[in-house]
């Protein structure tokens, strides 16, 4: 027989609930309603709203906001298609970034630098990628006695002119372009009346 000290009271030990809810798609409805919600902090104007209806002066949603640094771990990072929601949500971190997102101008500023960051992203990156080649030395011909017969040789500066612009093309392209000629040969352009 157990003697008193061994007999374990089972009072203090909590029962696990009766009701204990399971998720019908397995968090899947979860996992897509975070993954919204995070990539709308990549908008600038978004941040802007939930500071202008103080949802960041919400303890609870502070504490939201840092429960979802989880995204920025590989397994899930490869879900995002808007990196600068990660960005964002270090940045909401900070209380002073925070309070300056509900002034407009500190939005438009944001906005501006997401912008310009998009517009010279690849050119900036292959500036850093792509390694440029070096020159090549040019040697020195030999002189030759000056003939009058011959033209001179073109410079080896002249070789490695760079190339057209777009706008140089369009001044090469000739009126009677053939592009615009239908099939009898007859110049479809609208022409201004009375020249």
């Amino acid at each position: 027989m157990a003697s008193p000290e061994e007999i374990v009271d089972t009072s203090e030990i909590p029962s696990p609930p009766k009701n204990t809810y399971k998720d019908p798609d397995g968090g899947r409805q979860r996992f897509l309603l975070e993954l919204e919600f995070i990539q709308c902090l990549a908008n600038p104007t978004y941040i802007h709203y939930l500071a202008q209806n103080r949802y960041f002066e919400d303890e609870a949603f502070i504490g939201y906001l840092k429960y979802l640094q989880y995204w920025q771990r590989p397994e899930y990072i490869k879900f995002i298609m808007y990196p600068h929601c990660l960005y964002f949500l270090e940045l909401l971190q900070n209380p002073n970034f925070r309070t300056a997102m509900a002034h407009p101008a500190n939005k438009e500023l944001a906005h501006r630098q997401q912008f310009y960051y998009w517009k010279n992203y690849r050119n900036n990156r292959l500036k850093h990628i792509l390694p440029r080649p070096l020159p090549e030395p040019i040697a020195p011909q030999p002189p030759v006695a000056p003939s009058t017969s011959l033209p001179p040789a073109p410079s080896a500066a002249a070789a490695l002119s760079p190339a057209l612009s777009p706008m140089q093309y369009n001044n090469m392209l000739s009126k009677n372009d053939t592009r615009n000629m239908g099939a009898a040969g007859i110049d479809r352009r609208k022409r201004k009346k009375g020249t």
